[in-house]
Protein backbone atom coordinates (compact mmCIF):
# COMPACT_ATOMS: atom_id res chain seq x y z
CA UNK A 1 0.00 0.00 0.00
CA UNK A 2 1.36 3.37 -0.92
CA UNK A 3 1.67 6.00 1.71
CA UNK A 4 0.06 9.83 0.68
CA UNK A 5 2.98 12.20 0.10
CA UNK A 6 4.10 14.16 3.11
CA UNK A 7 6.63 16.25 1.43
CA UNK A 8 4.54 18.83 -0.50
CA UNK A 9 5.59 22.08 -1.47
CA UNK A 10 3.37 22.86 1.01
CA UNK A 11 4.39 21.15 3.80
CA UNK A 12 8.25 22.17 3.53
CA UNK A 13 7.27 25.84 3.15
CA UNK A 14 5.25 26.30 6.19
CA UNK A 15 7.88 23.67 8.42
CA UNK A 16 10.71 25.99 6.56
CA UNK A 17 8.04 29.21 8.17
CA UNK A 18 8.04 27.78 11.60
CA UNK A 19 11.67 27.26 11.63
CA UNK A 20 12.27 30.89 10.54
CA UNK A 21 9.71 32.05 13.04
CA UNK A 22 10.98 30.29 16.20
CA UNK A 23 14.82 31.70 14.87
CA UNK A 24 13.72 34.88 15.60
CA UNK A 25 12.08 33.92 18.49
CA UNK A 26 14.52 32.07 20.86
CA UNK A 27 17.78 34.36 19.98
CA UNK A 28 15.84 36.80 21.99
CA UNK A 29 15.34 34.78 24.99
CA UNK A 30 18.24 34.90 26.90
CA UNK A 31 19.70 38.35 25.24
CA UNK A 32 16.55 40.99 25.66
CA UNK A 33 16.87 40.90 29.58
CA UNK A 34 20.35 41.74 29.42
CA UNK A 35 19.38 45.04 26.48
CA UNK A 36 17.00 45.73 29.06
CA UNK A 37 19.17 46.18 31.85
CA UNK A 38 21.45 47.78 29.87
CA UNK A 39 18.57 50.43 29.30
CA UNK A 40 18.15 50.60 32.87
CA UNK A 41 15.51 48.64 33.48
CA UNK A 42 15.22 47.37 37.08
CA UNK A 43 14.54 43.58 38.08
CA UNK A 44 10.86 44.07 38.32
CA UNK A 45 10.78 45.74 34.75
CA UNK A 46 13.05 43.14 33.23
CA UNK A 47 11.01 40.47 34.69
CA UNK A 48 7.69 42.05 33.16
CA UNK A 49 9.05 42.08 29.92
CA UNK A 50 10.34 38.25 30.38
CA UNK A 51 6.94 37.72 31.42
CA UNK A 52 4.00 39.77 29.53
CA UNK A 53 5.27 37.65 26.49
CA UNK A 54 3.26 34.69 27.78
CA UNK A 55 0.67 36.22 28.30
CA UNK A 56 0.00 38.65 25.55
CA UNK A 57 0.21 35.31 23.32
CA UNK A 58 -2.61 33.38 25.12
CA UNK A 59 -4.68 36.50 25.30
CA UNK A 60 -4.56 37.08 21.47
CA UNK A 61 -5.40 33.17 21.45
CA UNK A 62 -8.80 33.79 22.27
CA UNK A 63 -9.54 35.50 19.38
CA UNK A 64 -8.91 32.85 16.93
CA UNK A 65 -12.18 31.78 15.96
CA UNK A 66 -12.87 35.47 15.42
CA UNK A 67 -10.06 35.89 13.03
CA UNK A 68 -10.66 32.03 11.05
CA UNK A 69 -14.26 33.40 10.49
CA UNK A 70 -13.55 37.17 9.50
CA UNK A 71 -9.78 36.28 7.28
CA UNK A 72 -9.14 33.15 6.97
CA UNK A 73 -5.65 31.03 8.83
CA UNK A 74 -2.98 32.31 5.96
CA UNK A 75 -4.27 35.70 6.64
CA UNK A 76 -4.05 35.33 10.41
CA UNK A 77 -0.90 34.29 9.94
CA UNK A 78 0.29 36.89 7.83
CA UNK A 79 -0.63 39.06 10.69
CA UNK A 80 1.15 37.67 13.29
CA UNK A 81 4.45 37.39 11.32
CA UNK A 82 4.06 40.75 10.82
CA UNK A 83 3.55 42.04 14.02
CA UNK A 84 6.88 39.63 15.05
CA UNK A 85 8.43 41.66 12.80
CA UNK A 86 7.52 44.98 14.02
CA UNK A 87 7.72 44.34 17.72
CA UNK A 88 11.59 43.11 16.52
CA UNK A 89 12.37 46.52 14.59
CA UNK A 90 11.07 48.72 18.00
CA UNK A 91 13.32 46.78 20.49
CA UNK A 92 16.29 48.60 18.99
CA UNK A 93 14.54 51.65 17.90
CA UNK A 94 13.47 52.62 21.01
CA UNK A 95 15.34 52.98 24.16
CA UNK A 96 12.36 53.55 26.82
CA UNK A 97 11.81 50.76 28.48
CA UNK A 98 7.98 51.43 28.72
CA UNK A 99 8.13 51.08 25.10
CA UNK A 100 10.26 48.21 25.17
CA UNK A 101 7.49 46.43 27.43
CA UNK A 102 4.37 47.76 24.67
CA UNK A 103 7.04 46.25 22.24
CA UNK A 104 7.01 42.64 24.02
CA UNK A 105 3.11 42.42 24.30
CA UNK A 106 2.76 43.28 20.22
CA UNK A 107 5.73 40.23 19.91
CA UNK A 108 3.73 37.95 22.26
CA UNK A 109 0.11 38.89 19.99
CA UNK A 110 2.23 37.83 16.85
CA UNK A 111 4.06 34.74 18.41
CA UNK A 112 0.35 33.81 19.76
CA UNK A 113 -1.22 34.26 16.18
CA UNK A 114 2.03 32.52 13.92
CA UNK A 115 2.08 29.68 16.25
CA UNK A 116 -1.40 28.61 16.22
CA UNK A 117 -1.86 29.17 12.84
CA UNK A 118 0.93 28.05 11.28
CA UNK A 119 0.12 24.78 13.14
CA UNK A 120 -3.34 24.93 12.08
CA UNK A 121 -2.79 25.13 8.63
CA UNK A 122 0.05 22.73 8.16
CA UNK A 123 -2.64 20.00 9.78
CA UNK A 124 -4.63 21.02 7.03
CA UNK A 125 -2.11 19.98 4.20
CA UNK A 126 -0.49 17.02 6.18
CA UNK A 127 -2.44 13.08 4.85
CA UNK A 128 -4.33 12.09 7.49
CA UNK A 129 -3.00 8.51 7.72
CA UNK A 130 0.58 10.46 8.48
CA UNK A 131 -0.88 13.02 11.02
CA UNK A 132 1.66 12.19 13.87
CA UNK A 133 4.65 11.83 11.44
CA UNK A 134 4.07 15.12 9.85
CA UNK A 135 3.37 17.67 12.94
CA UNK A 136 6.67 15.67 14.35
CA UNK A 137 8.78 17.00 11.51
CA UNK A 138 7.11 19.95 11.34
CA UNK A 139 8.32 20.64 14.86
CA UNK A 140 11.91 20.07 14.00
CA UNK A 141 12.42 23.58 12.89
CA UNK A 142 11.84 24.93 16.44
CA UNK A 143 13.69 21.98 17.79
CA UNK A 144 17.11 23.50 16.06
CA UNK A 145 15.95 27.19 16.54
CA UNK A 146 15.88 26.57 20.64
CA UNK A 147 19.18 24.67 20.59
CA UNK A 148 21.07 27.28 18.20
CA UNK A 149 19.38 30.37 18.09
CA UNK A 150 19.75 31.05 21.69
CA UNK A 151 23.56 30.63 21.57
CA UNK A 152 23.77 32.82 18.35
CA UNK A 153 22.16 35.86 20.08
CA UNK A 154 24.65 35.78 22.85
CA UNK A 155 26.99 35.70 20.06
CA UNK A 156 25.59 39.01 18.15
CA UNK A 157 25.25 40.81 21.51
CA UNK A 158 28.27 39.88 23.22
CA UNK A 159 30.75 40.19 20.26
CA UNK A 160 28.74 42.67 17.95
CA UNK A 161 25.97 44.99 18.74
CA UNK A 162 22.49 44.89 19.99
CA UNK A 163 21.92 46.07 16.00
CA UNK A 164 23.43 43.08 14.75
CA UNK A 165 20.93 40.55 17.18
CA UNK A 166 17.86 42.30 16.38
CA UNK A 167 18.56 42.93 12.52
CA UNK A 168 19.06 38.82 12.75
CA UNK A 169 15.84 38.40 14.52
CA UNK A 170 13.94 40.77 12.09
CA UNK A 171 15.25 38.67 9.03
CA UNK A 172 14.66 35.49 10.75
CA UNK A 173 10.80 36.47 10.44
CA UNK A 174 11.62 38.14 7.11
CA UNK A 175 12.01 34.44 6.33
CA UNK A 176 9.43 32.73 8.02
CA UNK A 177 7.11 35.57 5.55
CA UNK A 178 8.84 34.51 2.54
CA UNK A 179 8.71 30.53 3.67
CA UNK A 180 4.69 31.67 3.87
CA UNK A 181 4.50 33.40 0.46
CA UNK A 182 5.07 30.23 -1.24
CA UNK A 183 2.89 28.28 0.21
CA UNK A 184 -0.67 28.21 -1.62
CA UNK A 185 -2.16 25.75 0.62
CA UNK A 186 -5.71 25.35 0.64
CA UNK A 187 -7.90 25.95 3.73
CA UNK A 188 -11.25 25.02 5.48
CA UNK A 189 -12.62 28.10 7.07
CA UNK A 190 -15.88 27.28 9.39
CA UNK A 191 -19.23 28.64 8.86
CA UNK A 192 -21.07 28.08 12.07
CA UNK A 193 -23.69 30.74 12.91
CA UNK A 194 -23.02 33.14 16.10
CA UNK A 195 -25.11 31.22 18.09
CA UNK A 196 -23.57 27.45 17.90
CA UNK A 197 -20.71 29.37 19.28
CA UNK A 198 -19.99 29.30 22.96
CA UNK A 199 -17.97 32.73 23.55
CA UNK A 200 -16.97 31.96 27.16
CA UNK A 201 -13.73 32.42 28.15
CA UNK A 202 -13.32 28.85 28.84
CA UNK A 203 -13.97 27.78 25.81
CA UNK A 204 -12.22 30.06 24.09
CA UNK A 205 -8.57 29.37 25.87
CA UNK A 206 -9.88 25.17 26.00
CA UNK A 207 -11.39 23.40 22.63
CA UNK A 208 -14.61 21.03 23.92
CA UNK A 209 -13.15 17.66 23.82
CA UNK A 210 -9.16 18.05 24.02
CA UNK A 211 -9.66 17.90 28.16
CA UNK A 212 -6.85 15.53 28.76
CA UNK A 213 -4.29 16.21 26.03
CA UNK A 214 -5.07 19.69 27.65
CA UNK A 215 -4.18 19.51 31.51
CA UNK A 216 -1.48 16.56 29.98
CA UNK A 217 0.07 19.82 28.22
CA UNK A 218 -0.24 22.19 31.24
CA UNK A 219 1.59 19.68 33.42
CA UNK A 220 4.21 18.70 30.68
CA UNK A 221 4.66 22.44 30.10
CA UNK A 222 5.63 22.94 33.79
CA UNK A 223 8.14 20.44 33.93
CA UNK A 224 9.60 21.11 30.23
CA UNK A 225 9.99 25.13 30.75
CA UNK A 226 11.68 24.43 34.50
CA UNK A 227 14.72 22.06 32.55
CA UNK A 228 15.13 24.90 29.58
CA UNK A 229 14.69 28.03 32.33
CA UNK A 230 17.15 26.58 35.02
CA UNK A 231 19.17 24.26 33.90
CA UNK A 232 21.85 26.36 33.64
CA UNK A 233 21.37 27.67 37.14
CA UNK A 234 21.68 24.14 38.65
CA UNK A 235 24.19 22.96 36.85
CA UNK A 236 26.47 26.14 38.64
CA UNK A 237 24.93 25.05 41.90
CA UNK A 238 26.79 21.39 41.15
CA UNK A 239 29.58 22.82 39.94
CA UNK A 240 29.38 21.46 36.38
CA UNK A 241 30.80 23.24 33.76
CA UNK A 242 30.13 23.38 29.84
CA UNK A 243 25.98 22.65 30.48
CA UNK A 244 24.89 24.54 27.50
CA UNK A 245 26.45 21.18 25.81
CA UNK A 246 23.35 19.57 27.49
CA UNK A 247 20.56 21.04 25.15
CA UNK A 248 23.15 20.54 22.11
CA UNK A 249 23.16 16.65 22.88
CA UNK A 250 19.87 16.63 23.78
CA UNK A 251 18.44 18.34 20.40
CA UNK A 252 20.39 15.54 18.44
CA UNK A 253 18.16 12.98 20.52
CA UNK A 254 15.40 15.01 19.73
CA UNK A 255 15.83 14.29 15.94
CA UNK A 256 16.21 10.79 16.40
CA UNK A 257 13.08 10.99 18.30
CA UNK A 258 10.58 12.48 16.07
CA UNK A 259 10.23 10.56 13.04
CA UNK A 260 9.92 7.15 14.82
CA UNK A 261 7.38 8.82 17.40
CA UNK A 262 5.78 9.87 14.94
CA UNK A 263 5.27 6.95 12.95
CA UNK A 264 4.14 5.16 15.92
CA UNK A 265 1.34 7.61 17.39
CA UNK A 266 0.10 7.03 13.68
CA UNK A 267 0.41 3.29 13.43
CA UNK A 268 -0.69 2.56 17.50
CA UNK A 269 -1.85 5.75 18.92
CA UNK A 270 -0.83 8.07 22.17
CA UNK A 271 -0.90 5.86 24.39
CA UNK A 272 2.44 4.31 22.37
CA UNK A 273 4.24 7.30 22.44
CA UNK A 274 3.41 9.50 25.46
CA UNK A 275 4.05 7.25 28.08
CA UNK A 276 7.40 6.12 27.19
CA UNK A 277 8.15 10.02 26.49
CA UNK A 278 7.01 11.24 29.99
CA UNK A 279 8.82 7.74 31.39
CA UNK A 280 12.27 9.01 29.51
CA UNK A 281 11.39 12.62 30.50
CA UNK A 282 10.95 11.30 34.55
CA UNK A 283 14.33 9.16 34.42
CA UNK A 284 16.11 12.20 32.61
CA UNK A 285 14.82 14.00 35.68
CA UNK A 286 16.06 11.77 38.23
CA UNK A 287 19.25 11.60 36.81
CA UNK A 288 19.39 15.24 36.71
CA UNK A 289 19.17 16.07 40.09
CA UNK A 290 21.89 13.63 40.83
CA UNK A 291 24.32 14.81 38.60
CA UNK A 292 27.55 15.64 39.95
CA UNK A 293 29.60 15.32 36.63
CA UNK A 294 29.30 16.46 32.99
CA UNK A 295 29.38 12.82 32.08
CA UNK A 296 25.88 12.43 34.09
CA UNK A 297 24.35 15.67 33.04
CA UNK A 298 24.61 14.63 29.32
CA UNK A 299 23.24 11.44 30.44
CA UNK A 300 20.26 13.15 31.38
CA UNK A 301 20.08 15.28 28.06
CA UNK A 302 20.12 12.08 26.01
CA UNK A 303 17.20 11.03 28.03
CA UNK A 304 15.55 14.40 27.95
CA UNK A 305 15.71 14.75 24.33
CA UNK A 306 14.05 11.51 23.71
CA UNK A 307 11.45 12.26 26.20
CA UNK A 308 10.76 15.63 24.95
CA UNK A 309 11.10 14.81 21.38
CA UNK A 310 8.42 11.97 22.04
CA UNK A 311 6.14 13.91 24.06
CA UNK A 312 5.57 17.60 22.29
CA UNK A 313 4.31 16.18 18.97
CA UNK A 314 2.33 13.76 20.10
CA UNK A 315 -0.05 16.20 22.89
CA UNK A 316 -0.39 18.51 19.67
CA UNK A 317 -1.14 15.40 17.04
CA UNK A 318 -3.75 14.35 19.60
CA UNK A 319 -5.04 17.31 20.43
CA UNK A 320 -5.80 18.07 16.60
CA UNK A 321 -7.35 14.56 15.93
CA UNK A 322 -9.88 14.65 18.72
CA UNK A 323 -11.93 18.10 17.17
CA UNK A 324 -13.10 18.51 13.20
CA UNK A 325 -10.71 19.78 10.50
CA UNK A 326 -13.12 23.14 10.69
CA UNK A 327 -11.72 23.05 14.05
CA UNK A 328 -8.16 22.64 14.06
CA UNK A 329 -7.14 26.30 14.84
CA UNK A 330 -8.83 26.42 17.89
CA UNK A 331 -7.22 23.17 18.73
CA UNK A 332 -4.13 24.64 17.91
CA UNK A 333 -4.88 27.59 19.95
CA UNK A 334 -5.47 25.02 22.73
CA UNK A 335 -2.44 23.16 23.02
CA UNK A 336 -0.25 26.17 23.06
CA UNK A 337 -2.42 27.92 25.08
CA UNK A 338 -1.77 24.78 27.91
CA UNK A 339 2.20 24.84 26.77
CA UNK A 340 2.33 28.55 27.32
CA UNK A 341 0.23 28.70 30.73
CA UNK A 342 2.59 25.52 32.15
CA UNK A 343 5.34 26.95 31.26
CA UNK A 344 4.71 30.37 32.20
CA UNK A 345 2.97 29.45 35.68
CA UNK A 346 6.01 27.08 35.88
CA UNK A 347 8.56 29.10 35.68
CA UNK A 348 7.34 31.59 38.22
CA UNK A 349 6.59 29.11 41.20
CA UNK A 350 9.55 27.35 40.81
CA UNK A 351 11.16 29.99 40.33
CA UNK A 352 10.50 31.19 43.59
CA UNK A 353 10.71 28.10 45.29
CA UNK A 354 14.55 27.70 44.04
CA UNK A 355 15.28 31.13 45.76
CA UNK A 356 14.33 29.24 49.20
CA UNK A 357 15.74 26.00 48.75
CA UNK A 358 18.27 26.27 45.60
CA UNK A 359 17.94 24.80 42.11
CA UNK A 360 18.91 21.16 42.58
CA UNK A 361 16.16 20.68 45.29
CA UNK A 362 14.09 22.82 43.30
CA UNK A 363 13.85 19.96 40.66
CA UNK A 364 12.29 17.32 43.52
CA UNK A 365 8.78 19.48 42.43
CA UNK A 366 9.37 18.77 38.76
CA UNK A 367 9.81 15.00 39.60
CA UNK A 368 6.52 15.22 41.25
CA UNK A 369 4.92 17.08 38.66
CA UNK A 370 6.12 14.67 35.91
CA UNK A 371 4.84 11.50 38.43
CA UNK A 372 1.32 13.57 37.88
CA UNK A 373 1.25 13.59 34.71
CA UNK A 374 1.96 9.87 34.35
CA UNK A 375 -0.72 8.46 36.68
CA UNK A 376 -3.17 11.17 35.28
CA UNK A 377 -2.40 9.73 31.97
CA UNK A 378 -2.67 6.48 33.40
CA UNK A 379 -5.78 6.84 35.18
CA UNK A 380 -7.52 8.46 31.97
CA UNK A 381 -6.61 5.44 29.74
CA UNK A 382 -7.86 2.56 31.74
CA UNK A 383 -10.37 3.97 33.89
CA UNK A 384 -11.97 7.04 30.99
CA UNK A 385 -14.14 5.28 28.42
CA UNK A 386 -13.32 7.72 25.75
CA UNK A 387 -10.13 7.96 26.57
CA UNK A 388 -9.49 4.65 24.83
CA UNK A 389 -9.96 6.77 21.43
CA UNK A 390 -6.25 8.26 22.10
CA UNK A 391 -5.57 8.75 18.38
CA UNK A 392 -8.95 8.63 16.88
CA UNK A 393 -9.44 11.23 14.40
CA UNK A 394 -13.05 13.37 14.66
CA UNK A 395 -12.12 15.22 11.14
CA UNK A 396 -15.00 13.58 9.45
CA UNK A 397 -17.56 13.79 12.05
Amino acid sequence: MNKEKLWTKNFIALTGANGFLFTGFHCLLPTLPVYAASLGATGSQIGIVTGIFGFAAIFVRLFTDTGVRSLGKKKCLYIGLLLSFIATVSYRLFSSIDILILARIIHGFGFGLSTTFAAAIVSDVIPDSRRGEGIGYFGLGSTIAMALAPALGVLLLDNYSSISLFAFSAAATCFAILCTKTSNAKEIIPQLPTKALNNSIKNKLFEHGTGVPAILTILFGVAYGSVNTFIIMMANEAGIADAGLFFILGTVFVFISRPFGGRLFDLKGAFWVVLPGAVCFLLSLFILINSISLQMLLGASVLYGLGGGLLLPALMTWTLNLVRSDRRSAASATFYNMLDIGTSAGIILLGSVAGSIGYISMYNYVIYTMIAFIVFFLLQHFFNPRSKSFAADKNES
